[in-house]
């Protein structure tokens, strides 16, 4: 199981490299279903300039867009960052069932923040909570991250 995340981590990094030679954060998501991944993200807010531009709400339109709006609520999505609160927000509202990341986002993250979104039960129609699984890959998102603060400390 722990193969499976890395290898899914993988994929949202290479994403990430993408966004990060964009200018973006490095930031990439993608959502599986039964092993198959059907929706990817590669956040570009800034190069595009819309903050919706997030990876994560790009994987789940991805995913809709490939015709898969009825089973998000039995897919994985795995992210390298973890996802911020419209995102969270987003995720809560198609019932995604599991989110695996790699780097908190102490202050605007839908887990570790002070707006634990993807934790509450207090809004019945989002159901249950997804399964969340940390860390994964944390050493490659944060090698990303700081090579992105580089780029903005040289502007």
């Amino acid at each position: 199981m722990q193969e499976d995340f890395q290898y899914y981590m993988h994929q949202c990094l290479d994403l990430a490299k993408t966004a990060l030679a964009n200018g973006n954060p490095p930031v990439g998501a993608v959502i599986v279903l039964d092993g198959e991944i059907i929706g990817t993200g590669i956040e570009s807010g800034k190069s595009t300039g819309d903050i919706t531009n997030h990876a994560e709400i790009m994987a789940i339109r991805s995913a809709i867009k490939n015709g898969y709006s009825d089973k998000l609520q039995l897919t994985s999505m795995y992210t390298t960052h973890e996802p911020c609160i419209m995102c969270s927000y987003m995720i809560r509202h198609h019932k995604i069932a599991e989110i695996v990341y790699g780097t908190a986002v102490p202050y605007i993250g839908g887990l570790t923040s002070q707006f634990s979104i993807l934790s509450t039960e207090d809004i019945p129609k989002w159901g249950n909570k997804p399964k969340i699984i940390r860390d994964v890959c944390i050493e490659e998102c944060n090698a990303l991250n700081a090579q992105f603060l580089e780029l903005l400390s040289k502007k």
